[in-house]
């Protein structure tokens, strides 16, 4: 129960609001992701989902958490693994896809990624990104420190990043960028707990190369996606520069040498579906893909037969 003497209903917003002593689901009360949130699990539709020709399906969209495993598989091919080759499935959840039952029996909480491994005795599903990129690590044996306090810290930093992700996204993204309404306490609320993740990475990296120390590692595959975005101003708006990104020089410095990495390229691209069409490779089955198949050359070749 609100106490209304140290909350009193004019102050809330909207004004006199109060919130009812059971919670009722409004459908579709605003924000840009109204129509694809409810607060029930379980599939709307029944959708069987594709297989390629790959031991690794993946099922995705290119989030920042969809992008994590991206950016690992294509590390991993990078580095000479070729039992890394996937399929990448594109999964549009502003149309749905995530609710589809085919994709729920991988993911109940129909979230991306998703991920089947088939070369296992038994197909292996796999959710949440930092669960994919744990097992992706041990499973190639890369990306992960031999070392017992090297691979602690790693674990460290990837588990923060899986914690501190949804104050971000979930928080700040949301309330700055996605709401039907400016609220000043929540931006406030969330980009003060913003600043300080930022500080925490910039201190961090500030002896330190890579987010685990001097080696690459599935910390960093985890967090660039996110704050390596924000500090790149390509997230959000105009978040960077209201979140002086800028000021944070470790996180820069950091931000640009993992961006310049080509498998972080090719990783961004995969199951992305908006921004520059050449960056965009929708469904991703040959690493030839990303020469012949990305979004330009498709409609390209689309005009020529038409």
């Amino acid at each position: 129960m609100t106490d209304e003497t140290t909350f009193p209903p004019e102050n809330n917003l909207p004004a006199g609001y109060q919130p009812a002593k059971v919670w009722e689901w409004k459908q579709g009360n605003g924000g840009k992701f109204a129509n694809i949130n409810r607060p029930v699990s379980g599939p709307t539709h029944g959708k069987e989902l594709q297989v390629g020709k790959h031991p690794l399906q993946l099922y995705s969209l290119a989030t920042p958490n969809g992008v994590k495993v991206t950016v690992m598989l294509e590390e991993l091919l990078a580095s000479g693994h070729s039992g890394a080759e996937y399929d990448a499935w594109l999964i549009n959840i502003g149309e749905g896809d995530q609710f589809g039952s085919g994709f729920v029996e991988i993911n109940p909480n129909s979230k991306i990624p998703a991920m089947v491994d088939r070369s296992t005795p038994k197909p292996t599903r796999l959710f949440e990104s930092g669960s994919i990129l744990l097992y992706l690590a041990e499973k190639f044996d890369a990306f992960l420190p031999k070392d017992p306090a090297k691979r602690t810290e790693a674990l460290n930093w990837l588990f923060w990043q899986m914690g501190s992700g949804p104050f971000l996204g979930g928080g700040f993204g949301h309330f700055y960028a996605y709401a039907p309404m400016k609220i000043e306490y929540a931006i406030d609320r969330f980009a003060m707990e913003v600043k300080r993740q930022l500080d925490v990475l910039d201190k961090r990296l500030a002896d330190n190369e890579f987010m685990a120390g001097d080696e690459y590692s599935i910390a960093d595959m985890a967090i660039w996606p996110w704050y390596g975005v924000l500090t790149q101003g390509t997230i959000y708006g105009d978040a960077a520069t209201y979140l002086d990104t800028e000021s944070y020089t470790n996180l820069i410095r950091w931000t640009k040498q993992i961006a310049e990495r080509p498998a972080v390229k090719r990783g961004r691209m995969v199951n992305r579906t908006f921004g520059d069409p050449a960056e965009q490779l929708h469904e991703r089955h040959d690493a030839s893909d990303f020469d012949l198949r990305t979004q330009d050359k498709l409609e390209a070749r689309e005009k020529g037969a038409a």
